[in-house]
């Protein structure tokens, strides 16, 4: 079995881990404040390892262009997350979860264009399942949510952030719209750490771009209260938001570790759907620690989207 598979499992099976913790943490947590605290735990846990593989001297040889991907794969995932984790406060993991792992479609596609990475007739295959088990996934989600079906803490979250014009609308897909784009986001996250990586140990390439994120989460944490405010947010956050806000961050340092030691090691295009299986484990978490609920279509849907995932592997395995 290739190395760069078997680093992909693991940062599979860490990512469907962040995205349980975060959920539970953020419960009564603000999204912005959530975000920040998790990367800070990012940071210290990512340079921590830094450390322990001695990859710390390899700063002082970074190349100009090296940087430049650093800094834009940072704002990058710091957008993906800021997006991912409003999507997850408004709706439940099994919405929010299908449509951000749909980033796959979008990567391969981006990396077709700008990697020359080859796409033949069974990823093409592979890409199209995913996109249907997606679709089925999503489609009487929507539909209930269409019928009025808003919770009340996503309504008053919505009228508090400013979104709403008028307090009585109904944030019936707010979920959506955050969703969509922290998938965009995070299929440029992979693009770019596909370029940037190639020059630069994965462990301090994870280090130095999440340092680009932490500003960027803890701006939009000021940038969202005063002072005072963010001050009587965090005086807020209970000890259980705080665990599982710190197991969090700690999953997803360990989740990123692995998933750019498998960049470096096999091609984006690959990596990235063994990456995004985790959908299968966050989906099996969500309906035991979470208890949410799961139609048959969104059952169907499911197998689907794993089968087109692995199709879409096959031909870098064989």
């Amino acid at each position: 079995m290739e190395l760069w598979l078997i680093f992909a499992g693991f940062a599979a099976v860490f990512a469907a881990a962040t995205t349980i913790l975060a959920k539970i943490g953020i419960k009564d947590v603000d999204s912005h404040l959530a975000t920040a605290i998790r990367t800070a735990v990012v940071v210290v846990f990512a340079w921590i390892m830094v450390f322990v593989v001695g990859a710390q001297g390899g700063i002082f040889y970074i190349a100009a262009h090296t940087w430049f991907f650093i800094v834009i794969s940072g704002l990058a995932t710091g957008a993906a997350w800021l997006f991912r984790f409003r999507a997850l406060k408004l709706g439940d993991v099994n919405k929010v979860m299908p449509l951000d792992k749909s980033s796959t479609i979008l990567t391969m596609i981006l990396a077709f264009i700008f990697l020359s990475e080859p796409v033949g007739w069974i990823t093409a295959g592979g890409m199209i399942l995913m996109a249907f088990g997606t679709f089925l996934m999503l489609a009487r989600q929507a539909r209930s949510e269409n019928r009025g079906h808003v919770s009340e803490a996503a309504r008053s979250l919505e009228a508090e952030s400013g979104l709403l014009t008028d307090e009585k609308k109904p944030a019936k897909k707010s979920w959506l719209f955050y969703a969509v784009f922290a998938a965009i986001f995070a299929s440029l996250v992979a693009i770019f750490g596909r370029v940037g990586v190639a020059d630069i140990d994965a462990t301090l390439w994870t280090a130095l771009r999440t340092m680009v994120v932490l500003p960027l989460a803890c701006g939009m944490t000021l940038g969202t209260g005063r002072g005072e405010r963010v001050r009587e947010k965090l005086r807020s956050v209970t000890r259980k938001s705080w665990i599982f806000l710190v197991l969090s961050g700690i999953a997803t340092g360990a989740s990123w570790l692995f998933f750019y030691h498998a960049l470096k090691l096999g091609n984006a295009s690959h990596v990235v759907p063994i990456d995004k299986l985790s959908i299968v484990l966050t989906m099996a978490f969500a309906g035991i620690f979470l208890r949410e609920k799961f139609s048959l279509r969104s059952i169907f849907g499911l197998v689907l989207l794993t089968a087109g995932t692995l199709l879409t592997v096959y031909p870098a395995s064989v």
